[in-house]
């Protein structure tokens, strides 16, 4: 059994037991997989102002960390997955969120319901990405935003037509989910990206030039970890990455803020 790290300060969670790790999705308090989660959460974290006294709905909540920490700042949300493994632990886990199962493709929600829908390394999972934008586009109301983040295809599965990620079905660059987003309907007001911070960078240079690979190599061949790799890994934070628009081809995750006019 892997390592416990601590969950997210202010995080709220009943005594539940925890979802599986699939490869499919984060999910907190493993040493191991702290390096991943911290990665999304920085995402919630430097946009959760976007959420301030709105309704949201967090479209795909996962395991529903980041729905409860939008629940700190927001009037209400909605999360809403298809897995109804996940909706079931969120209604559990995180009773401050209205838990919804149901298919990203028909969103079950009122047209212009919503002040904010979050989607968080989700579209990369989606078969009809397009038809996804077109529902959030739907539900928002005029002037509503979505804050959307996805893995950059150009470092995370580079050189490939098809992505390494056996659970992703479409990956994209910066200008192919602006492209999506513009022809959904949407005015894309900020296109950022998380990069590595330089305490990462320190980790990349220690790990023979990739800290990520280093977990993956040995993640994929079932080889035990070093303890040194095992604490790198559980002593990442939010603070560790970077958030911006500069080198937004080198960035590691996209991160687009897009408006309903």
């Amino acid at each position: 059994m892997s390592e416990a790290v601590a969950p997210p300060v202010g995080r709220e969670c009943a005594e539940v037991e925890s979802l599986p790790l699939t490869g499919e999705r984060t999910v907190p308090g493993i040493a191991q997989e702290n390096y991943w989660f911290r990665r999304h959460e920085i995402v919630y974290a430097r946009l959760l102002g976007h959420c301030a006294q709105a309704r949201v709905l967090e479209a795909g909540s996962g395991e529903g960390y980041g729905a409860d920490m939008i629940a700190d700042v927001a009037a209400s949300v909605i999360g809403l997955d298809y897995d109804l493994g996940a909706a079931q632990h969120v209604r559990a886990a995180y009773p401050r969120v209205e838990m919804i199962q149901g298919n990203l493709a028909q969103l079950p929600l009122v047209d212009g319901g919503v002040d904010v829908v979050v989607n968080f390394q989700v579209i990369e999972h989606l078969w009809d990405q397009a038809q996804f934008l077109r529902e959030c586009l739907r539900v928002l109301r005029p002037g509503g935003r979505l804050l959307i983040s996805t893995p950059n295809r150009i470092t995370f599965s580079p050189g490939r037509d098809t992505p390494l990620n056996p659970f992703h079905t479409r990956e994209l660059n910066a200008d192919e989910l602006s492209e999506l987003l513009t022809e959904a309907g949407f005015r894309v007001q900020s296109m950022t990206g998380v990069h590595h911070g330089p305490a990462l960078r320190a980790l990349d240079e220690k790990w023979g030039g990739s800290f990520i690979d280093a977990q993956i190599q040995r993640a994929l061949a079932g080889d035990p970890w070093p303890a040194d790799l095992t604490a790198d890994v559980a002593a990442v934070g939010i603070d560790d990455f970077d958030l911006r628009s500069a080198d937004i081809d080198a960035c590691l995750d996209l991160v687009a803020i897009a408006v309903k006019s």
